[in-house]
């Protein structure tokens, strides 16, 4: 591992590369927050896809990455006037300063479990100067729906707003199922949203954490519809040729395989 004083070095090596790269390079040069802003997005699921492949080597590179379009965003801020990349970390680090007083305040020291501090953070947050004047009101519209989901329900029961068991919410999902095969056509989507919701939240209390699973879900199907799909071609027919049962039987095949 390195010395602090080599990652300071290479923090600022960095900059340095930024700092020539944005007087130098006409396309580097010629982009925008709002122009960076897609690859942003991608550069953090390619972070999530290495995380949950367990590939350290690869999520350091993305780490880097990331770092590159938080370090080019600042950049752009300061040719603004705007701000500077030091604003943007005092800034973090005052807040986590202000959301830790069990480490950095006046009850530092005091025995406390990762729970306890779980259990306060979203009150912790509601006194911070120039935070969120509701709850919910750090939670982007534009979030995919499941981490969406998932950050409402975290911040509920970061105020208390939870289970007091977590087999209790089977009965909360057992109502909304019931509520969606009841539902009258234009009631449909609101009902279904109400299910998902559910589920999101019972794996959340069960230490789930939904988007991996689904995504494992989602692996698993494209495993099996290829093993399907490559099997007629080899039978030398086409799947829209195929009876509904043939291709039962392939998918039992696959499933049988362990794909």
């Amino acid at each position: 591992m390195h010395t602090r004083e080599e990652k300071l070095a290479a923090f600022g090596r960095l900059l340095d590369i930024m700092d020539t790269l944005r007087e130098k390079c006409p396309w580097n040069a010629a982009q925008t927050m709002d122009s960076i802003r897609p690859m942003t997005e991608e550069e953090v699921y390619e972070l999530c896809d290495t995380i949950l492949e367990g590939d350290r080597t690869g999520t350091a590179k993305e780490i880097g990455d990331l770092l590159y379009h938080m370090v080019f965003y600042a950049r752009i801020a300061q040719e603004e006037g705007s701000f500077d990349i030091a604003d943007s970390l005092n800034k973090i680090c005052d807040k986590m300063v202000f959301r830790h007083p069990h480490v950095f305040g006046p009850d530092a020291g005091k025995p406390t479990s990762a729970k306890e501090i779980a259990d306060t953070w979203e009150l912790v947050k509601a006194k911070e100067k120039g935070g969120n004047k509701t709850v919910m009101g750090g939670i982007p519209k534009a979030m995919p729906a499941i981490l969406k989901a998932l950050s409402m329900q975290e911040k509920a029961r970061g105020c208390g707003f939870d289970w007091e068991k977590k087999e209790d919410v089977w009965e909360k999902v057992a109502e909304e199922y019931k509520e969606v095969s009841e539902a009258p056509a234009e009631e449909l989507e609101g009902e279904f949203g109400d299910l998902l919701f559910a589920v999101i939240n019972a794996s959340r209390l069960y230490g789930v954490d939904p988007e991996a699973a689904l995504n494992r879900s989602c692996e698993k199907f494209r495993r099996r519809f290829t093993y399907v799909e490559q099997e007629t071609i080899r039978k030398g027919r086409r799947l829209q040729d195929m009876t509904l049962q043939e291709m039962d039987t392939l998918w039992d095949e696959a499933k049988a395989k362990g794909m």
